[in-house]
């Protein structure tokens, strides 16, 4: 059966030969696990690839490249699927699909992990767990390794140990003309530069090596729930907080609205909270006294920030982020100014639904330590990350709710650097990419651009152009 791309037509012998080369499997339109294989996490995307190509090693990813380029089809790449932007799908063309690819190979002698790029963070949490180990990961544990790491990596451990991608040493990539190479601080080392922070446009990944930390297993952490008639005093004293929190200590504040959980009283189902969450990753013994002030930045209406195993504070956030809603993001990082304070509050009053959230990620620490230079990630000198996310769990009236999340990010951002996290940005739009980088970070990844995908194959992503697209 012959299958129709956005460039032409694929006969069944050609797929045939494909598949043949393959040791994982060909997925086409028609099998019965079409619409499994195509759908992503982010329900807001519902795209009808040509075909879906799931790869059971590198081998494999090398073959579906050198196929997608003979056949000149679109190539979208897919980890753990989240698909915040769309790009793991694709429609007319092919995905490249990394999900099979899962295996963990952790040396704690050395505390290194090698992770092939189909795992999610609650995979790579087991294995690494296992030794006591970990490296920052995503808040919620089926964020995939690969698309969270090449965009940053921000998680609860960044403030002891760095983003994710701070934690990198080496990758495996198959670039866009077939070849295989290892980019580490020694080989290759412009690309593995631009590895840490400059999102899937250079290859693609099939291995990361991280650095890994002594975490756990037994952390303290968890959620402070206050009532919004409090904000203002709980992200003002939270401001002053940070000032003297220590590195070992990560929070975020969630804008949000009380979901209707058995630790929330039932009166508060369903009214505007703030939700004070944090990750205390260092001495157990001076856990508490650090995270004392956070139970006082108002009166809180549930309060469960305590001891609890390191996975448990990973998984915590799941029950709320489960597949199939339509989810968009976007975001700025800003310097948390009263005016800021006004803007985000604002905009909390009017969120559009219970589950749309306001987000402020605490910054600094090791974070803010590593040299500018190093990583093409260069945000090191903001405050706080701020995340607007717009969601609808069954997509209705979707696009005002996309609105309203523009519509904040635009007014929080005045506040801000101008730039913005290339893993919470819903939108392709080249202002939003160029905008992300320095002048000089920009022109550098333009060059890594140049010398591994100058013909722009993998540019489903907050993309990079080559010089020659112009």
């Amino acid at each position: 059966m012959s299958i129709d791309t956005a460039k032409g037509v694929l006969g069944d012998a050609t797929i045939g030969e494909l598949e043949e080369s393959l040791r994982g499997t060909v997925v086409r339109p028609g099998d019965a696990s079409y619409d499994t294989a195509r759908s992503v996490w982010n329900g807001a995307h519902d795209k009808h690839p040509a075909l879906v190509v799931r790869c059971a090693g590198t081998a494999d990813v090398i073959r579906a490249v050198e196929f997608a380029r003979s056949q000149d089809l679109l190539v979208a790449v897919r980890g753990g699927a989240h698909s915040i932007a769309g790009f793991s799908t694709c429609d007319g063309g092919i995905v490249i699909d990394l999900s099979p690819m899962k295996g963990a190979v952790v040396d704690p002698v050395r505390r290194r992990v090698v992770a092939q790029a189909g795992l999610t963070w609650g995979d790579l949490d087991h294995e690494t767990q296992a030794f006591g180990l970990a490296v920052t990961g995503g808040l919620v544990s089926s964020t995939g390794v690969a698309g969270f790491t090449l965009g940053g990596g921000v998680g609860w451990l960044l403030r002891r140990h760095g983003l994710a991608s701070d934690n990198l040493t080496g990758a495996e990539v198959v670039t866009a003309d077939g070849r295989v190479v290892h980019a580490d601080a020694e080989e290759h080392p412009d690309l593995f530069w631009a590895l840490r922070g400059g999102g899937g446009n250079f290859g693609i990944v099939t291995s990361f090596e991280f650095a890994l930390h002594p975490v756990g297993p037994q952390v303290l952490g968890g959620l402070i729930v206050y009532p919004a008639a409090q904000a203002r005093q709980v992200v003002d004293r939270w401001r002053e907080a940070c000032a003297t929190m220590p590195d070992e200590l990560t929070t975020l504040v969630n804008l949000t609205t009380a979901p209707p959980l058995p630790f929330l009283p039932e009166e508060v189902h369903g009214t505007r909270v703030v939700v004070l969450a944090g990750l205390h990753a260092g001495d157990p013994a001076a856990a508490e006294q650090a995270v004392a002030p956070l139970r006082t930045l108002g009166t809180p209406i549930a309060d469960l920030m305590g001891p609890l195993p390191y996975l448990g504070m990973q998984t915590l956030l799941d029950p709320l982020w489960t597949a199939g809603s339509y989810n968009y993001f976007t975001s700025a990082f800003v310097d948390p100014s009263d005016a800021a304070v006004d803007a985000l509050l604002r905009h909390h009053g009017a969120s559009p639904t219970p589950s749309s959230e306001l987000h402020l990620h605490q910054l600094g620490g090791a974070f803010a330590r590593m040299p500018a230079d190093a990583t093409a990630f260069s945000q090191r000198d903001a405050g706080v990350l701020c995340n607007v996310i717009a969601r609808s769990p069954d997509g209705a009236d979707f696009d005002a709710h996309v609105a309203w999340a523009r519509e904040a990010r635009a007014d929080i951002a005045r506040h801000g650097h101008g730039t913005m996290y290339v893993n919470f940005t819903g939108d392709a739009a080249q202002d939003k990419v160029r905008a992300s980088y320095p002048d000089a970070v920009h022109a550098r990844l333009v060059r890594v651009k140049d010398a591994y995908d100058p013909t722009n194959v993998f540019h489903l992503n907050q993309n990079i152009r080559p010089s020659s697209a112009g």
